[in-house]
């Protein structure tokens, strides 16, 4: 079929060329490049409030997603997708960045959103997903996020986690603390946070380990901490590194690289056990956000209420001093961390076999 004529939108007095606007982007749902433009731009206030002055990685589909299609890792670079941390080169002059520091000392400029246009570029370089850190360019050191997790491991389903999702909305109130629930857009459920952003990412981090400790000791048999997947059996894991520096979740509204191309939809409380995953999509949350607009406003870049760790940080004292839980391991690629213990497989740890 001969390529179509590339448009131009005007997206809030910019104007945004979209190349190949006709391209397949989800075969089995007929949805082309400029649905997909289209869809962030009908729900523009909501995903650009859920990436706003974040330095946000992009998760780029410029093939589309297609059976077999596999995204590009550190070990194979030939995959039909791939994350670009830095800004691409030859953007426009209104794609304004945030530089961040890796784990590794390394440094990135990444796109940090400041307008819809921003999003609709982004779209047309392939983009699906959008991964915004838990900071603001202003102080990329202190998250004003706490991200919880909730993550079915094998043998469980997004069922489980809602069923999980009463018990940290109750244990976040014991705290002080408010959080809107979303899906994840695959099987997980997620809850953010808004917090002041006067912790450093190893506070918050520690936070939510105590969040997570508490929770598994209130519900053994549904919830895990374990970090190795060999011993965390048929639970929802709490992620815990999901707050560590440098690790990101799928924005609110982002579209995931699933043939059915559903959506992270933000949920009322009330409904987290009604839903499924499958509801929310790039036709049917257009719909849904012009019933019950931005549910995720809270969490846009200096709303008000913002809430204190103070309390969690006193559970995690509480649970080292009287129980004797210390730290848990970082994700692999992080350097050895203060405190940390060994970063060791279970099974193949010769001490613990002995």
């Amino acid at each position: 079929m001969a390529q179509t004529s590339a448009v131009e939108l005007d997206v809030r007095g910019r104007t945004v060329r979209v190349s190949s606007p006709e391209r397949i982007v989800f075969p089995e749902r007929g949805l082309t490049k400029l649905d997909v433009v289209q869809y962030f731009l009908t729900v523009g206030d909501g995903i650009l409030g859920a990436l706003l002055e974040r330095p946000t990685t992009l998760e780029r589909w410029p093939k589309g997603v297609f059976e077999g299609a596999r995204m590009a890792t550190r070990q194979d670079s030939t995959g039909d997708a791939f994350y670009q941390k830095r800004v691409p080169q030859g953007a426009p002059e209104y794609v304004e960045t945030s530089r961040i520091a890796f784990p590794s000392g390394r440094t990135a400029d990444e796109v940090a959103p400041s307008e819809l246009a921003v999003v609709a570029w982004a779209a047309n370089l392939g983009t699906l997903t959008f991964h915004p850190w838990p900071v603001v360019r202003a102080d990329v050191d202190k998250p004003d996020q706490v991200r919880i997790d909730l993550d079915p491991q094998p043998g469980t389903d997004f069922t489980d986690a809602a069923r999980v999702a009463p018990h940290v909305r109750e244990l976040l109130a014991e705290h002080g603390l408010q959080g809107v629930p979303k899906t994840s857009g695959g099987r997980g459920l997620h809850v953010f946070v808004p917090i002041e952003p006067v912790w450093s990412f190893t506070d918050a981090r520690r936070a939510t380990i105590a969040f997570g400790r508490e929770l598994e000791r209130r519900l053994p048999d549904e919830v895990t901490m374990k970090w190795w997947k060999e011993e965390r059996g048929r639970k929802i894991f709490v992620d815990y590194n999901q707050m560590a520096r440098d690790r990101t979740i799928a924005s609110a509204y982002s579209i995931r690289s699933n043939a059915r191309a559903t959506v992270s939809a933000p949920l009322t409380w009330d409904e987290v056990d009604q839903v499924h995953p499958d509801d929310f999509d790039v036709l049917t949350m257009p719909e849904r956000f012009a019933a019950v607009g931005d549910l995720f406003a809270p969490l846009v870049a200096h709303a008000a209420p913002r809430y204190r760790l103070d309390s969690l940080l006193e559970l995690a004292d509480r649970q080292e001093r009287d129980e004797g839980h210390g730290d848990l391991p970082y994700p692999p690629e992080y350097p050895k961390m203060p405190g940390e213990p060994k970063r060791v497989q279970p099974s193949k740890d010769r001490d613990r076999a002995r």
